[in-house]
């Protein structure tokens, strides 16, 4: 199986299945020096393990990650970073009829398509516990960007038609309730709504931004490796995200120049916008302003509702989803969209120090 590895300079390849031994990830191009504990990596990993949270699975597992190699007396050592995270929770007899039919809008008949076999307990590689390897890396990303001024809001936007009120925004607050929304009403509303759901046996879809400050303005390349393009890439790899929007997103469509276009103005000296619809990214290349992405994710397939499917002697069955599944994908999501786009942000800002011949003399030039 190839694409598992992204990345040029900073790059994560990520192993391991849901019902395996242990799932893990290899991060080379760290470099040397960055303080980094297994602590670190945990305050990542927690936020998005299951069983902690009415809304999230019962599958209970701790996620403690274990660092193997590339950090010495608590201190990065520009080697590969290599982190394992055991399961110890895995129910695999919940999956044993799967192996038979396939699931609808899961990835069961299309890896039978490309591979003619595949690991059927959890979802084996295309399971969401795949997304345990990217936060582990993600939280090394994430500190570096912190080192160098840069932060992440990320939370969940909306879940079903139930829409944070952007008035009441309170970054606080987000850390303060599971289902990570910025506002204490829109929370009891979504609230009350995902009980419902669950009620019904069903799942819903959900949506996640992130707003990213501190980048500094010309990160990104002008055209295949532009700065959204690179994030796009890297939140739509992540499963069950079927759309991203930078900026103002789809309303670009229904906007005129003179409204989406951001203004200039010089303040303490420097080129601002008066706005921020583009969502901080110009011509592919961050323009100094927040970054802004939403993505959105579809609702958990896996759902005890009676669902029609084939199975694979070609017969017209129907089914309902054993096992432990979320009801709703978004928060625990959330760190993991997090997670990629600091991997992708700081993996572009490495590339960033070679594009200039000042650069260069700068940091070689004694």
């Amino acid at each position: 199986m190839a694409g598992s590895t992204l990345g040029n300079k900073f790059v994560v390849t990520t192993w391991g299945e849901s019902h395996g031994k242990a799932l893990g990830v290899v991060v080379d191009g760290c470099p040397a020096g960055l303080e980094l504990t297994e602590e670190d990596i945990q305050i990542y990993l927690d936020r998005r393990k299951p069983g902690f949270s009415q809304f999230s699975t019962p599958r209970q597992e701790a996620d403690k990650v274990e660092i193997l190699s590339g950090v010495f007396e608590g201190k990065t050592t520009g080697t590969p970073i290599s982190m394992v995270v055991y399961n110890t929770s895995q129910r695999s007899h919940d999956y044993g009829d799967i192996a038979t039919y396939y699931r609808p809008g899961h990835a069961d008949y299309t890896f039978d398509e490309k591979y003619g076999f595949r690991d059927y307990r959890g979802g084996g590689r295309s399971s969401g516990r795949e997304t345990t390897g990217r936060v582990a890396a993600g939280a090394i990303a994430a500190k570096i960007l912190r080192q160098l001024g840069i932060s992440f809001t990320t939370y969940v936007a909306s879940i079903g038609d139930v829409d944070i009120d952007r008035a009441q925004f309170d970054a606080d607050y987000i850390m303060k309730n599971e289902l990570y929304m910025p506002d204490k009403a829109s929370y009891e509303r979504a609230s009350e709504f995902l009980s419902d759901v669950m009620a019904d046996n069903d799942s819903i879809g959900s949506s996640v931004e992130c707003i990213v400050s501190g980048v500094p303005a010309g990160i990104g390349e002008p055209v295949f490796h532009k700065l959204d393009a690179c994030l796009a890439k890297a939140v739509m790899s992540i499963g069950a995200v079927k759309a991203i929007e930078i900026g103002d997103g789809i309303n670009v469509s229904r906007n005129k120049g003179s409204y989406d276009n951001d203004n200039f103005f010089m303040r303490d000296g420097l080129v601002s916008k008066k706005t921020n619809h583009a969502g901080g990214i110009l011509g592919g290349i961050s323009d100094g302003a927040d970054i802004v992405l939403k993505a959105h994710f579809k609702a958990t397939p896996s759902i005890a509702l009676k669902q029609h499917t084939v199975n694979q002697s070609g017969e017209d069955i129907t089914i309902s989803v054993r096992g432990r599944h979320d009801p709703i994908i978004g928060p625990r999501a959330a760190v993991v969209v997090e997670s990629m786009m600091a991997i992708t942000i700081l993996d572009l800002m490495f590339d960033n120090m070679s594009s200039t011949m000042a650069g260069i003399e700068n940091f070689y030039k004694k």
